[in-house]
């Protein structure tokens, strides 16, 4: 585990609550996206995991199995890649994000389903109602950078220039180099 995932807040079970998750009283809420948490992590260049800056440079997301085939397949023809739609996920540290796909029961299987549904479910968001499957390949991608737009219910961002693809079936594949990662940070 990332010593900056370590630190963060744990819920009933001792797991820890990535930054950008939303409380209801004592619980969390792991399928969704708190708003201000998520707009602030965007403004001050915040993973979107331990909350700890990012420095200047690549950037990393865990993708599901549409962005992983449609990045796969681009890297693939020698083409640039580049996803106009913008998601709700936002960025995080190359270890951070390989631990989140690891440890996320929704990341980590292909077969896993979402517990709960967005609280108004609209075009960007449809993806996370109760009983959506991940799908079949998902990846840990790093990107160049991303950009962001903060609108008054949403924050949308947008990666740019892929740097790294990372793709897994389940994500125990990444073990290695997240293990790896934490060397180099002397973990």
């Amino acid at each position: 585990m990332p010593r900056a995932v370590e630190a963060r807040p744990r819920d009933t079970r001792g797991y820890p609550v990535p930054a950008i998750t939303p409380w209801e009283g004592e619980q969390p809420q792991f399928a969704l996206t708190d708003y201000h948490r998520s707009a602030e992590c965007a403004r001050k260049r915040l993973c979107s995991v331990c909350n700890e800056a990012m420095p200047q440079g690549p950037v990393w997301r865990v993708v599901g199995a549409a962005e992983s085939s449609a990045i796969g397949e681009a890297l693939a023809a020698g083409r640039p890649y580049r996803n106009l739609a913008p998601t709700l996920e936002g960025p995080g540290h190359r270890a951070c994000m390989l631990y989140a796909s690891m440890v996320c029961p929704y990341l980590a299987r292909p077969n896993a389903r979402r517990g709960l549904a967005a609280a108004q479910p609209d075009e960007m968001t449809e993806h996370v109602v109760r009983g959506a499957v991940r799908g079949a390949m998902g990846a840990v991608v790093g990107f160049g950078e991303y950009e962001f737009a903060i609108t008054k219910s949403q924050v949308m961002f947008r990666f740019l220039d892929v740097v790294e693809f990372l793709p897994h079936d389940t994500a125990d594949a990444h073990l290695e180099e997240l293990r790896a990662e934490l060397a180099r940070a002397g973990r």
